[in-house]
């Protein structure tokens, strides 16, 4: 068994101000560092959420041209002290994450544009911050699973599934009606 501190477990912060600053300060530093490449950035996951607790990781959607270019160009963002990953599970994906101090602090999810999956990144948060009670809903379950699961990142992910697939879902009808002229 190995020595050492035993992890902490799944770790929930409460709401904070800073998270949209957090944001857009690696949002400008992310795009500055891929100058020669137009990416679209967008806030996505829990902190994008106001009023909820998230894990306290800024979660980036990037929108580029072509995944291969951001392939070719993407060592200014090894500057940048992010790790590249590819896929990472979610194909046409390409997946950065950023640690400081040995604490993850923000993921780049970039996609092509056209991908389903932008559109997939963007509604989630959009729907959560027009129904406070969805939103609420997903903060509890959250907190309960980070409860239950100790240090288990996967069981934690796993738990959230049908839920987030749900209101993906509604997400999706919500916006499809949204579009509609009246």
């Amino acid at each position: 068994m190995p020595s050492g501190n035993p992890s902490p477990g799944i770790v929930l912060s409460a709401p904070s101000a800073t998270w949209a600053a957090d944001f857009e300060r690696e949002a400008s530093a992310v795009s500055a560092a891929l100058s020669d490449l137009p990416i679209e950035l967008h806030h996505i996951g829990s902190t994008a959420i106001p009023g909820i607790v998230a894990k306290p990781v800024i979660d980036m959607l990037g929108i580029v041209p072509a995944v291969e270019a951001l392939d070719r160009c993407a060592h200014p963002l090894a500057g940048l002290g992010y790790e590249a990953l590819g896929e990472f599970g979610i194909p046409g994906r390409r997946y950065f994450r950023k640690d400081t101090h040995g604490v993850r602090t923000h993921q780049l999810h970039a996609f092509a544009v056209g991908s389903p999956e932008i559109q997939r990144h963007l509604d989630f948060p959009d729907y959560l911050r027009a129904f406070p009670a969805e939103a609420a809903a997903y903060a509890a379950l959250k907190q309960g699973l980070a409860g239950r699961c100790g240090s288990d990142m996967q069981a934690y992910s796993d738990g959230k599934t049908d839920f987030i697939r749900a209101v993906e879902r509604r997400a999706a009808a919500w916006r499809q009606r949204s579009e509609r002229p009246s």
